[in-house]
């Protein structure tokens, strides 16, 4: 028996479990075997306080776990199968790990930025290719970028992106866009942004030094051709991590857990939820941690007032 499970790493997480574990809580944090999060996949941090030289993304993350570590947290690997949410103590069911009972559960289990499934995407991740304007936008100053995309995200990043970039390319293989009219008003108004429509992403090109292109097929045409970029941000969403939790907590209609404003409270009282898989807005490091914060202090209060009514009762 856990007092306190959180299930899932990352900035969160981590933060949850650090508070947690000062508080002499114990907790257990199950982590995935891709541990760390999206910040592991990123290379340079410049936006974290505290850093004023920046960080490696990894380096944040294997920081962060040695401070929860060195209060008391303890760290078990393996995927959560499947979870009971309907009784307390909570079940858990974690892979090579069997069946584990908690009182508390806090969800840090994050959402993955969905991406092409086209060669050269995922093994230059870091080397020019991002899913996170506002992570690393700033190192693409002056230079030719991608984005792929025809949502309110695309345009948004697309717009953010003009700011560093000396030209964006925006590609979608429709000619018409998901993007609201406001958002898709905005976007053609900036004269940064150059419009590749109806092309169908078919592979990132990269050299030594990283993503050096788009190849792109015109669906009119039936032609291959290449955009030049130093950068591709694909930017078609993301989707929340909870699918293992069998529709048992209450979601917006995009899949991301919705919480008792203010707080990182569910619907059922004793499970939170903190970070990414909660945040469709936001999605940033700090925020996150934020969030971890809250729902490791959420997770105390209710603790404490279970033991006080059961000292009462």
């Amino acid at each position: 028996m856990h007092k306190a499970v959180i299930i899932g790493t990352g900035p969160s997480g981590l933060t949850a479990a650090i508070y947690l574990a000062r508080a002499n809580l114990n907790p257990l944090v199950i982590e995935g075997p891709e541990p760390g999060g999206q910040l592991t996949t990123t290379t340079e941090v410049e936006n974290f306080p505290g850093f004023p030289e920046g960080i490696l993304g990894p380096e944040l993350m294997a920081n962060m776990r040695k401070q929860a570590e060195r209060f008391g947290a303890t760290f078990v690997t393996g995927w959560v199968n499947a979870v009971d949410l309907s009784k307390r103590p909570f079940t858990l069911q974690v892979e090579g790990k069997g069946e584990i009972k908690a009182e508390t559960v806090i969800l840090s289990t994050g959402a993955s930025a969905k991406y092409l499934s086209i060669p050269g995407e995922k093994e230059n991740v870091g080397r020019g290719v991002s899913t996170c304007a506002t992570c690393d936008g700033f190192f693409f100053r002056n230079k030719k970028i991608i984005v792929v995309g025809g949502g309110d995200s695309a345009m948004e990043e697309a717009n953010f992106l003009t700011r560093f970039a000396s030209e964006v390319v925006l590609v979608n293989r429709r000619t018409e866009l998901r993007a609201s009219k406001i958002m898709q008003d905005r976007a053609r108004a900036n004269g940064k942004i150059s419009w590749s429509l109806n092309r169908t992403p078919l592979e990132v090109l990269a050299g030594d030094r990283g993503v050096t292109g788009l190849k792109v097929r015109n669906n009119e045409s039936g032609l291959e051709e290449v955009i030049e970029a130093e950068g591709v941000f694909i930017a078609i969403g993301h989707t929340p991590n909870t699918k293992f939790l069998g529709g048992q907590l209450e979601t917006d209609e995009t899949g991301y857990l919705l919480v008792k404003p203010g707080t990182t409270e569910t619907n059922i009282p004793g499970v939170f939820a903190c970070g990414d898989v909660q945040d469709n807005r936001y999605r940033q490091a700090i925020s996150a941690a934020g969030t971890g914060c809250m729902a490791a202090i959420d997770c105390e209060k209710f603790l404490e007032a279970v033991e006080q009514a059961e000292l009462v009762g």
